[in-house]
């Protein structure tokens, strides 16, 4: 269309100011589940969903509609007909928390991993069942295996998932392979329940887990846990390198090198040995 067959009446600012560019990529239900989580926060008695429905302006049909997928996904639980804040929003508060802190304290001890090792290390903290990765130091070298912040890794087939399988979820480890098969991400992925409960056994026996080219075909990775004050794993460090320079013959070496640094991250945590 030429531009002079637009006529002033049909130019958008006569509609009026022109919405910020963010705004045209909200969800607009998202955001009243937003909205309703916020809700839920600051009402210790909990809501109806006619309550919601009222303070938020929100049609009942489509506030029934958020409660019910929020409650169904743990964010939000119901007593008597009402709604309050969800175990999940504890968990992946406690999460956030726990990542502030321990990144913190983390950083210095993933910079002098990397210079030991010559390979990107990472730290990650468990999250929904799944691995968190929370903080990267990235090897010099210029072809390397990728990590990044804010990743969730599988527990079954990572170095640090491994971990949080061995010493947080083992007694649920039938449920979650029930839950939903893991995915077969490589030849080497295991999936099988006799398999991972295995696996879980070596990796409580040697300290460290072994993600050997089962997240990602040429990539192999070894992670440790990290302990609280209170003995419970509330993190794990990781090394992540390509099979090329991460070698079997590596392992021993790489090891001992994780795990000291993951017992000295334990220790800046309060941990003082098991009870």
């Amino acid at each position: 269309m030429a531009l002079s067959s637009v006529t002033p009446a049909a130019a958008p600012a006569a509609r009026g100011p022109a919405r910020p560019p963010a705004e045209r990529y909200v969800i607009p239900n998202l955001r009243n589940a937003c909205r309703v989580l916020k809700e839920l926060g600051g009402s210790p008695d909990g809501l109806r969903a006619a309550d919601l429905a009222r303070r938020l302006a929100i049609p009942v049909t489509t506030t029934l509609r958020i409660m019910t997928t929020l409650h169904l996904e743990g964010f939000a639980r119901k007593t008597d007909g009402r709604y309050g804040p969800g175990p999940m929003l504890i968990q992946l508060g406690a999460a956030a928390l726990a990542g502030t802190e321990i990144r913190e304290l983390a950083g210095p001890l993933l910079e002098r991993l990397t210079a030991e090792t010559d390979e990107t290390s990472h730290l990650a903290i468990p999250c929904d069942r799944r691995s968190l990765i929370v903080a990267v130091q990235n090897s010099p070298h210029p072809l390397r295996a990728a990590s990044r912040p804010g990743f969730l890794a599988d527990l079954h087939c990572s170095s640090t998932g491994k971990v949080f399988l061995a010493y947080l979820y083992e007694r649920e480890l039938a449920a979650i392979c029930a839950a939903g098969r893991p995915e077969k991400r490589t030849p080497a992925t295991l999936t099988s329940p006799a398999a991972l409960r295995r696996e879980v056994g070596l990796i409580r026996r040697h300290g460290y887990s072994l993600d050997n080219e089962e997240f990602n075909a040429g990539v192999r990775c070894l992670a440790a846990p990290v302990f609280g004050a209170d003995g419970a794993v509330a993190a794990a460090i990781g090394i992540t390198a390509a099979t090329v320079r991460f070698t079997m013959e590596r392992i021993p070496e790489v090891a001992a090198k994780v795990r000291a640094a993951a017992a000295e991250l334990s220790q800046l945590l309060g941990y003082s040995g098991p009870r």
